[in-house]
């Protein structure tokens, strides 16, 4: 894959009806997820707990978040990494500078919310907004920002007539995508499909507001980019929790775990075949 990593994913999404991106949390877990996919999400929720140890609520850094974004691409050269920049990190000149650096680091994507701080997860209730004039501002200065950088804006909105106004401003602005996150009724994907001249994001989390739904429901619905943020996140910790309690009940004594276990070796293998890669 050429270097223009944003162009790539446009031609790539012009051939699909949808396209999934798995939240991945760290390297090791992009280098998993991308044995079975070609999207890969750089969770905000997945590097604040990996990284940090912390909720998702504004702790991250944005020089931690382009050095992560520069690991991963080193290690998948050819696949499609959409990068989670919340808020921009702060004012619209730190905002566009992200963006620039972002993109020079080998992201395809990112995603841009309207939130403003204290900032929370998007499926949680207690968020607070910007005043839509103000993020526009943000969002102008970052697409005026990139080369060929694909962008999606997002809002947490729960009104229907305040997501619709946004989503209008942010199409009208120029995006090349727009997600409504935290979204409870697929009915409402349906009808911004029918007035919205963008595609449509969904982000899937388990334990979230939005439902769960299969690929071919979310294409129905008019989706054409979907987010799982915290599958491998999710399924380290509880096998990480498996893994302690059964080392507990059996006084120290190593024992394989679950249906593929891992062992010195597989591992190694599995680390030298990321290493043939750079």
């Amino acid at each position: 894959m050429e270097q223009n990593y944003g162009s790539s994913l446009r031609r790539t999404l012009s051939s699909r009806g949808i396209m999934p991106f798995i939240g991945i949390y760290d390297v090791f877990s992009a280098s998993i997820a991308a044995r079975h996919y070609d999207g890969i999400f750089l969770s905000g929720f997945g590097f604040a707990a990996s990284y940090y140890g912390l909720p998702d609520n504004g702790f991250i850094a944005w020089s931690d978040m382009v050095a992560f974004v520069q690991r991963v691409r080193a290690l998948l050269p050819s696949h499609h990494l959409l990068v989670d920049m919340d808020d921009g990190y702060g004012d619209p000149a730190i905002a566009c500078h992200v963006t620039s650096l972002l993109e020079a680091s080998g992201a395809s994507a990112v995603v841009i919310e309207d939130q403003k701080r204290p900032r929370r997860c998007g499926h949680l209730d207690g968020k607070h907004l910007l005043d839509l004039d103000e993020f526009i501002e943000k969002l102008t200065g970052i697409l005026a920002a990139r080369r060929e950088l694909f962008v999606i804006a997002r809002t947490d909105a729960v009104q229907a007539d305040d997501i619709f106004r946004r989503v209008d401003a942010f199409a009208k602005a120029g995006v090349d995508a727009v997600l409504v996150d935290g979204i409870t009724d697929l009915d409402l994907a349906v009808q911004l499909h029918r007035i919205v001249d963008r595609p449509l994001v969904f982000n899937q989390i388990a334990g979230g507001k939005s439902p769960a739904r299969s690929l071919e429901d979310l294409h129905a619905a008019g989706i054409s980019m979907v987010i799982y943020s915290t599958p491998c996140l999710f399924s380290a910790q509880a096998a990480i929790e498996e893994a302690m309690l059964a080392l507990k009940a059996s006084g120290g004594l190593l024992q394989s775990q679950g249906k593929r276990p891992v062992s010195l070796e597989t591992c190694l293998e599995f680390l030298k075949e990321n290493q043939l890669k750079r």
